[in-house]
């Protein structure tokens, strides 16, 4: 936080025209430039330095304000997103996407591998208009299946939870690339300058695979996502050091433009840094969050009919803030629910954590609607794979289901997305994606066509190459676009 030591004894900033510091303080910096040629050693030596320097290719800088709201490549008609990641893969065969075949075959070998399929313990029934058959674990968010494009033939590449975790949110298996959420607010910038364009809404446990799911990697860092824990009791204990106990905000605000002034003068004789450019950034946005934040995260400020809708608890609680930052123009919201990894005891594991869930689900699509802020917010629910439709031979008498990279469930809502639609099929056994394949590549484009980007435009050069979030592929599924 800026003014965390307090000093009365700073140097006078000038109002100069060109540094915005005293000719004294200018006075202090040297170019390479100027110091060689000063020296006598001339521009040849330089030159050599440049070529050597393996840094010399910068990424581009994004501009004095890399926060401002900025227009899409195409009229879009999502402004903000709002994904609620299911950590730990939860089983699609139990969830989204009925296998009456497997309650045939119960207790009997199916596929290449032998396994002894598993029907699923739950009933699933049709809801709404379109007549989506949706578990009985949400028959609350299944009130809303009309709203709801339910993409049934998801893939990925590797049924390993940290790597397929990083991968659905940043696209990338390997090299440490920009989450979703980046890309996001580095296209679009944020409405609302006082709050970070990306929060992450967690509880005491960082997510799997790191801070790499809300990184920003090679983008300039003012575009990562502000990780928040929300099982804190109070806001002060969500957001450390908030609020500045040793120096006013007058105070701040001097100390902060001190420090701006100075990092002016440092890119015009020196260079411009996009890692202390950032780090200002970030200090800015601490500073004009000391009131917004406060108001932001407190819901005592709701309703009491509201906070009941969503339910006290720790989901309930993260949903609700999730509408309320989305209302006052963040970005992307970040919402991680883990523990959906259920190798054994399914039945009640499973019910345990959609209960955890449904109820909080429904009450945010409901409040979205209500509020007319749906129709420009997408949400998305769904984890980094699915389950196999067989037990997992390490469940004993009470089994769960194990690891499958070949087929899941996820759905999508709100801006852009049309409702009261199933988009694609797996085999009989929901063992694998076999009609409409959507791989997390198109799934990437199709968010991001929802946000009015055309994917393979958005971009950002780094170490010579032009990096996007589809990498070198994805294709959007338009049958699930309003």
């Amino acid at each position: 936080m800026p003014g965390d030591h307090p000093d009365s004894h700073l140097p006078e900033v000038s109002t100069g025209p060109c540094t915005g510091v005293s000719q004294a303080w200018a006075d202090r910096f040297l170019t390479r430039r100027q110091f060689l040629s000063r020296t006598g050693m001339g521009l040849g030596a330089l030159g050599l330095a440049t070529l050597l320097d393996s840094n010399a290719e910068a990424a581009p800088v994004t501009g004095k304000d890399p926060l401002a709201p900025r227009a899409p490549h195409f009229p879009a008609k999502a402004r903000a997103v709002i994904q609620i990641f299911a950590q730990g893969a939860p089983s699609h065969v139990d969830t989204w996407d009925p296998k009456p075949a497997l309650a045939r075959y119960d207790g009997r070998s199916i596929g290449k591998d032998g396994g002894v399929a598993m029907a699923s313990p739950f009933a699933f029934k049709r809801h709404g208009k379109s007549g989506i058959e949706v578990s009985d674990l949400f028959a609350k968010t299944a009130a809303h299946v009309d709203d709801l494009a339910v993409i049934r033939s998801m893939y990925t590449d590797i049924p390993a939870h940290d790597v397929a975790t990083v991968f659905m949110n940043t696209g990338s298996l390997r090299i440490t690339k920009p989450s979703f959420g980046a890309w996001t607010v580095y296209g679009l910038g944020t409405e609302n300058q006082n709050l970070p364009g990306f929060i992450s809404l967690r509880g005491n446990r960082l997510p799997a695979g790191g801070t790499n799911s809300y990184g920003s990697a090679f983008l300039p860092g003012v575009y990562q996502g502000t990780s928040i824990n929300t099982a804190a009791a109070t806001v002060q204990q969500m957001i450390q050091n908030i609020r500045n106990s040793y120096a006013s905000k007058a105070e701040q605000r001097r100390q902060l433009d001190l420090v701006l002034a100075l990092n002016e003068l440092h890119a015009a004789n020196l260079a411009r840094e996009d890692a202390l450019e950032a780090r200002l950034e970030t200090y800015e946005i601490a500073f004009r969050m000391q009131a917004e934040a406060t108001d932001a995260f407190d819901l005592s400020r709701e309703s009491a009919d509201t906070r009941a809708a969503f339910g006290d608890t720790a989901q309930g609680r993260q949903m609700l803030l999730a509408r309320r930052l989305v209302e006052r123009g963040v970005r992307f919201v970040q919402v991680w629910h883990d523990g959906w990894d259920h190798h054994q005891d399914l039945e009640d594991r499973i019910t345990a954590k959609a209960r955890e869930i449904d109820q909080p689900l429904a009450a945010l699509l409901t409040d979205l609607k209500l509020r007319g802020l749906l129709d420009s917010t997408l949400v998305i629910w769904g984890g980094e794979f699915g389950r196999k439709p067989t037990r997992d031979r390490n469940g004993g008498d009470n089994p769960g289901r194990d690891h499958n990279a070949k087929a899941f469930s996820l759905w999508l809502a709100g801006g852009g997305i049309k409702g009261g639609l199933v988009h694609g099929a797996t085999d009989e056994f929901g063992a694998a994606a076999v009609t409409d394949r959507v791989h997390i590549h198109d799934l990437h484009a199709t968010l991001l066509h929802c946000l009015g980007f055309d994917h393979r435009r958005l971009t950002y050069r780094h170490n010579g190459r032009d990096f996007r979030l589809t990498d070198v592929a994805g294709q959007v599924v338009r049958p699930v676009l309003a």
